[in-house]
């Protein structure tokens, strides 16, 4: 190992975490660089992420997002440090920082492969999205959508658009669009519409070997694309949409949580109130609760 990445929140305060990876990258005789993603501060000489052993985000899983596009292509392996609470995509708390580099030097890691969606328009591919890619109405006009998977017409709605998320990305808008959560080992991706006006539409759950396509119908305000959270431009009213298996990798760490318990502690998932109530008066409650 000779170089460690770093890719840093536009504007979270992330010193202790920066000064914590300085040191023990003088420590270790190891090369701290930064990589270029995006808009941040300047905290360490410029670098490639080719050229890095390892990436660390310093923010959150928004931090983490960038980082994994960026390492995407060289397979880098990513770790993400949290501030504040433990999301989806971030490995460990800044206090931990130390013993999860450690962990990484020893090789006491898993590597967590992560699928992302391939979304192409008429003019070839557009972009990869790690948790979800968003199609929605631009103005007060509805969007109206086609929905295939592979030559199979799924629906035909008028809404506010849709979300196709990876089972990663289930947890995210999809989730709070009323879409289902996906077990990290599913291969497979959801589609979820949204605010459909009229007619009857579930969330649909699709094998990763099919493709699903989206042909839109704007009205006169148009529609807006998101990957990740971030505008796409792009003038195609079509777009196909596959799941692509090892885009980037994450690190991970035995002992951190797995993704039920880190979205109860988030709460996220709760549980009934009647449950609850039984816990506040010591009553018995099911086993392993």
């Amino acid at each position: 190992m000779q170089r460690v990445g770093v890719l840093v929140h536009p504007t979270r305060p992330v010193q202790d975490a920066l000064e914590i990876l300085r040191r023990w990258t003088d420590d270790h005789g190891l090369e701290l660089v930064q990589v270029p993603a995006g808009e941040q501060p300047t905290v360490a000489p410029p670098g490639q992420v080719g050229a890095c052993d390892l990436l660390t985000a310093l923010g959150g899983d928004g931090t983490v997002l960038k980082a994994l596009h960026a390492a995407a292509e060289t397979h880098t392996p990513v770790i993400g440090v949290s501030y504040g609470s433990l999301g989806a995509l971030t490995t460990i708390p800044t206090a931990q920082l130390v013993d999860g580099l450690d962990r990484f030097l020893a090789g006491d890691w898993l590597a967590r492969r992560l699928p992302a969606l391939g979304v192409a328009g008429a003019d070839g591919h557009l972009a990869w999205a790690i948790n979800d890619l968003v199609m929605t109405r631009k103005g007060s006009t509805q969007l109206i959508l086609n929905v295939y998977v592979g030559d199979e017409l799924y629906v035909r709605l008028a809404g506010d658009g849709i979300v196709i998320a990876t089972p990663l990305g289930s947890s995210a808008y999809s989730m709070a669009a009323g879409g289902p959560l996906l077990d990290a080992g599913v291969h497979a991706f959801v589609c979820t519409p949204l605010a459909m006006h009229g007619g009857s539409a579930p969330p649909l759950v699709v094998e990763d070997d099919r493709e699903v396509s989206l042909e839109a119908h704007p009205g006169h305000g148009g529609f807006e694309l998101a990957i990740d959270g971030f505008a796409l431009e792009s003038s195609c009213e079509r777009f196909v949409v596959t799941l692509g298996p090892n885009y980037s990798t994450l690190v991970g760490l035995q002992d951190v949580q797995s993704a039920l318990p880190g979205l109860r502690e988030r709460g996220l998932i709760a549980d009934s109130p009647r449950v609850l109530g039984r816990l506040r008066r010591g009553l018995e409650v099911p086993a392993g609760s």
